[in-house]
């Protein structure tokens, strides 16, 4: 398999025909939305013109021309970009969150920032694009490669508030089961480079910006024809940001954790005004968009009925506790293979979104881990009964939480797995330790950085029951 490094030990044990069917899916899935691939395909230097898609630039009047980007998939946007325009790029500047060794760049600076806490090779970076920027003028082109993670990769507080102070907030949020819409909110209004502050920047000094984008957020639609330009770009460093200050407000508000948060950030946030607003709009700017998050489970969906599989997409918008989530799958499959609803097996179940763990108490972790492994432990826990069920969760990233895996595969033999190998499962989730649970019985799955960032891809598998069963 291409994307999924550790296939070999995941199909040495357990239900072995249903986990080689998910992994196909999820490997074939990843593979296509690899950003490599996707921006290779719609961008050419041909002499001094340069096209993407649908529009050409003549690089003959650029003075300079920089490629700046962040995220968890920035390792294969900045390539691309950087393959592509060769000796005519400047220089380049990359936030990525692991710098695989593999990654071959001609004329970018790589930076390993930090996700989901920033750090301090990462606020060294934004401070280096920040002169970058500055420096630049009229007869310059930004060329910038963004994907999901670059609120935290891409650190810089504003002025007031100390890179320790954003970590500390990241990571109060983090635990407190705020959606990502939430945590962003906060994120951008105390930030010097996101929610659109970078593209404001670039604005300023007269410089022109194409961007490419890879959308995580739950709730945006499919993509259509990616060579087009995506008028309603939103958010992130380099579009405008549809939340607000007030909804930072109702997020401390909401979430209860003004008392927790650093007071330089609950000080300034309550009290800033208008002009501390993010940038709604840049209608100068031309962005790309590769991928959103429904895509993952529209190209898995296609791969199933290449298989000759049939699939149901249950959703595109799955949030909530991970554990409790994984719980559901699991009595969701014993309903199809008992009575074949909502769908008669076999079959596969798709969905993605972003569900979360809620760690009320930092001394409860015994461990490492990540929503993904916690859904597929808490299926295992679940699935007994339902023979041959498997279910596959990971951050289509590859990474997942704590952990350097991408997350978990279960299926109705796990729970005994560990319970031979004298792991409790219930103890895995009390002590937010699955990652270990998982690797003690070959069912953690590590792929490295994937080219994508579509937020969780979960691949449940449900075989028909056997006429004996």
């Amino acid at each position: 398999m291409k994307k999924i490094r550790n296939s070999t030990e995941i199909l040495s044990h357990g239900e072995i025909d249903s986990r080689r069917i998910v992994l196909e899916i999820a490997d074939r899935t990843l593979e296509r939305l690899d950003s490599y691939r996707r921006i290779q395909g719609i961008m050419r230097l041909d002499g001094e013109t340069l096209h993407i898609g649908t529009r050409s630039w003549d690089l003959s009047k650029k003075r300079n021309v920089y490629l700046i980007g962040a995220g968890k998939a920035c390792n294969h946007m900045a390539m691309a970009v950087d393959h592509v325009l060769g000796d005519r790029l400047t220089y380049g500047i990359a936030i990525v969150k692991i710098h695989e060794e593999s990654d071959r760049f001609n004329k970018t600076e790589v930076f390993v920032g930090g996700h989901p806490l920033p750090n301090d090779e990462g606020h060294r970076a934004s401070k280096k694009i920040i002169e970058l920027v500055d420096q630049a003028g009229p007869d310059d082109l930004f060329i910038a490669v963004i994907s999901g993670g670059s609120s935290a990769l891409m650190s810089c507080p504003i002025e007031g508030i100390s890179l320790q102070d954003e970590i500390d907030t990241t990571d109060v949020l983090l635990k407190s089961g705020a959606g990502i819409y939430e945590i962003n909110a906060v994120r951008r209004h105390i930030s010097a480079l996101n929610g659109g502050m970078l593209a404001k920047r670039i604005q300023a000094v007269g410089a022109e910006l194409i961007g490419f984008g890879i959308s995580d957020a739950v709730g945006s639609p499919a993509t259509g024809d990616i060579a087009v330009p995506y008028a309603a770009y939103k958010s992130t460093p380099i579009g405008p940001d549809m939340t607000t200050l007030d909804d930072a407000r109702a997020t401390i508000i909401n979430r209860n954790v003004a008392d927790r948060l650093p007071r330089s950030v609950v000080d300034y946030l309550m009290h800033a005004g208008p002009e501390a607003e993010t940038p709604k709009a840049f209608p100068d700017n031309t962005y790309f968009l590769l991928n959103t998050l429904p895509d993952s489970c529209i190209y898995a969906r296609e791969i199933c009925e290449d298989m000759g599989i049939p699939a149901m997409i249950v959703s595109s918008f799955l949030e909530g506790e991970s554990r409790d989530v994984g719980t559901f799958f699991a009595s969701i499959a014993r309903e199809i293979q008992t009575y074949g609803n909502p769908i008669k097996p076999p079959c596969v179940l798709l969905s993605s979104g972003e569900v979360t763990t809620h760690i009320s108490d930092n001394s409860a972790i015994k461990g490492h881990g990540g929503p993904g492994q916690e859904m597929t432990v808490g299926f295992a826990i679940a699935a007994e009964k339902t023979k041959g069920a498997c279910l596959l969760s990971i951050d289509s990233e590859g990474t997942d939480g704590t952990a350097k895996v991408a997350g978990g595969i279960t299926d109705s033999s796990s729970f005994k797995a560990a319970a031979a190998k004298g792991v409790s499962l219930f103890q895995a989730l009390r002590e937010h330790s699955c990652y270990e649970a998982l690797s003690s019985i070959g069912s953690a799955v590590f792929t490295g950085n994937t080219g994508t960032n579509l937020c969780d891809l979960n691949i449940l598998y449900v075989p028909a029951p056997k006429e004996s069963e």
